[in-house]
């Protein structure tokens, strides 16, 4: 089965940056990581998980929800089965815990995705 661990996260001033992590295991010769479609969620405490991006492995293809555009980058690099969301520019709001998923069939920002890792904990202080 599918395993996503993320890392990366902390404690960072608003206005800094952070790279996270999410590495994936688990695939098989017929369904390879570039099989899988990954995003990245977040959630604050008392609010739903959100979508904040998510990528197409084999293309460039890409989706940010708006309050992230153009601070965060999101970018996979198949050869280490590992995703990667840069974090520019942070502001308080993107305090959360950041999840990575994965799914074979579904892009988008929904919290549709089959695979889940546990979680990293990302705080931006004002």
């Amino acid at each position: 089965e599918v395993q996503l661990v993320e890392s990366g996260g902390g404690l960072v001033q608003a206005g800094g940056s952070l790279r996270l992590s999410c590495a994936a295991s688990g695939f098989t010769t017929e369904f390879t990581f570039d099989s899988y479609i990954p995003g990245w969620f977040r959630q604050a405490p008392g609010n739903e998980r959100e979508g904040v991006s998510c990528i197409r492995t084999t293309g460039t293809s890409a989706f940010y929800r708006d309050s992230v555009k153009g601070r965060f980058t999101i970018s996979s690099d198949n050869a280490k089965n590992t995703v990667y969301l840069q974090m520019n520019n942070l502001k308080p709001e993107d305090t959360g815990v950041y999840y990575c998923a994965a799914d074979r069939y579904y892009f988008g920002l929904g919290t549709l995705y089959t695979y889940w890792g546990q979680g990293t904990q990302v705080t931006v202080s004002s």
